[in-house]
């Protein structure tokens, strides 16, 4: 048995804003902006009420109906967040009950931007093994409330927007379908790199005055890390699935920075047509970026019966990771 992705769905809040209203916040341009990033626009939350759970929950009822599961059919769900609706118990719980899946199990990864491929790893192990048969996994992400919009924060503030993105997974035993292969990595030497301090065990006052409570990143060390593992992961990937980049009919990395979406793809050698953007529609919605590019791409006809995908993603801790999946 393996692991199959049989469902997929989105979501992002009503509220869009764009690079300009964004100038009229902080010291910044559109300009410099989509220059930097690609990022044209992001969609926010419009309440504070509004938790990463509630934007899982239609995404999560779209993938079930593509799947043709009932939320009691779930036996377990795993979500990746770094914005959870709580800093305990974890947001699979709150989606779980409002979904209405009774006593499953339910799991948060707190792996920010490879969240959702370490989430695909651990379901892609439970199916395997035959723990569970009907996983849901979810990425969901409510930066808003979470940003310093301000000329002190900027830097970080411009890239991210909310958003969600599920998918079903279920057993398969046709041996070309599926996850072909699903790896992850960390090397804990950059934490600091890119890190929200607070809250943790212990806070003082001083630190939430010096901000320390808003997320913090070297950007120079973030990209020169992303560009190499992001390609390395992708080609070990490949190298396990006895694939080529020939055989790959879809790429979708991680929507962190179009300029290193783009010089990833080059480096593989993968056509610009392709490889999956929505970072200048939506920002980068962390866990939530490749569900959400499943999601559309599926929709869109890009992924089709027998597509073979590749995704590859890096992030805070650092952590990175890649999956070759075939529809």
């Amino acid at each position: 048995m393996r692991a199959r992705i049989t469902g997929s769905g989105h979501y992002v809040p009503n509220k869009v804003v764009t690079n300009d209203d964004l100038g009229k916040l902080m010291s910044t341009t559109d300009e410099w902006i989509q220059q930097r990033t690609g990022i044209k626009e992001r969609h926010f939350v419009d309440a504070e009420s509004v938790q990463a759970s509630d934007l899982a929950l239609p995404a999560a009822k779209m993938a079930l109906e593509q799947a043709k599961l009932e939320p009691k059919d779930v036996d377990a769900i795993i979500f990746a967040t770094l914005s959870p609706d709580a800093h305990f118990p974890g947001s699979a719980c709150f989606l779980q009950t409002k979904l209405g899946c009774g006593q499953i199990a339910a799991l948060d990864v707190r792996n920010q931007c490879s969240g959702f491929l370490y989430a695909l790893s651990i379901a892609d192990a439970w199916i395997r093994a035959g723990t569970f048969r009907n996983i849901l996994i979810a990425g969901a992400e409510v930066h808003y409330f979470g940003l310093d919009m301000t000329d002190r924060g900027r830097d970080v503030a411009v890239l991210f927007g909310d958003g969600a993105g599920c998918v079903v997974l279920q057993p398969t035993d046709d041996d070309d379908r599926g996850v072909l292969t699903c790896g992850v990595h960390a090397d804990g030497v950059g934490a600091k790199e890119l890190w929200m301090e607070l809250p943790a065990s212990r806070i003082r006052a001083d630190q939430v005055a010096e901000g320390q409570h808003y997320p913090r990143m070297n950007g120079k060390a973030v990209f020169r890390w992303a560009v190499e593992k992001m390609p390395e992961a992708a080609l070990t990937a490949l190298g396990k699935a006895g694939k080529k980049v020939e055989d790959v009919d879809l790429f979708i990395p991680h929507q962190a920075n179009m300029r290193i979406n783009q010089l990833v793809a080059e480096r593989l050698g993968v056509p610009a047509d392709r490889v999956v953007h929505n970072i200048q529609r939506y920002g980068n919605t962390t866990a939530a970026t490749i569900p959400i590019g499943i999601s559309e791409s599926w929709r869109e006809g890009k992924i089709k019966e027998g597509s073979t995908v590749l995704m590859t993603a890096f992030g805070a801790g650092f952590t990175w990771g890649a999956a070759l999946v075939r529809f």
